[in-house]
């Protein structure tokens, strides 16, 4: 009895588990994690021959957080460490939308734009490409 309750609780909690997704406009192809990590560290500039634009949300938007933690498989520090560098070489980090709802804007209007946001706030304006959960 109680294994079974622990079971139920265990499905409970994993199942209200915020999910989050990468969005892009309806042209872009669903993308790997590998690649996702690639355009957002700047190492892949071009998705089937158009400009990528990665957008993050702020600096310390828990949602940027998870995605840098989950993602890039990078903490705070260590990815302020790698921009630093990058900088020195020319290059820039991705763009910074202050809302979820601007990084969805910015995304649908912009070919080769991706984005991160969590899932309860798309729609079918734009694409979801990778989903992962808490």
């Amino acid at each position: 009895m109680k294994a079974l309750f622990l079971s139920m609780l265990i499905l409970l909690c994993v199942s209200f588990g915020d999910e989050y997704v990468v969005i892009s406009n309806q042209n872009m192809k669903e993308l790997s994690t590998n690649q996702i990590k690639a355009i957002f560290l700047k190492k892949a500039l071009l998705i089937d021959d158009v400009q990528a634009v990665p957008i993050n949300l702020e600096a310390m938007d828990s949602i940027r957080l998870k995605f840098e933690q989950d993602i890039l498989n990078m903490n705070f520090s260590r990815l302020k460490s790698y921009w630093t560098t990058q900088h020195y070489l020319g290059h820039r980090p991705p763009l910074t939308m202050k809302s979820q709802e601007s990084v969805k804007s910015f995304v649908k209007k912009v070919d080769g734009a991706i984005g991160y946001i969590n899932a309860q706030n798309i729609d079918e304006s734009v694409k979801v490409i990778y989903r992962w959960r808490d």
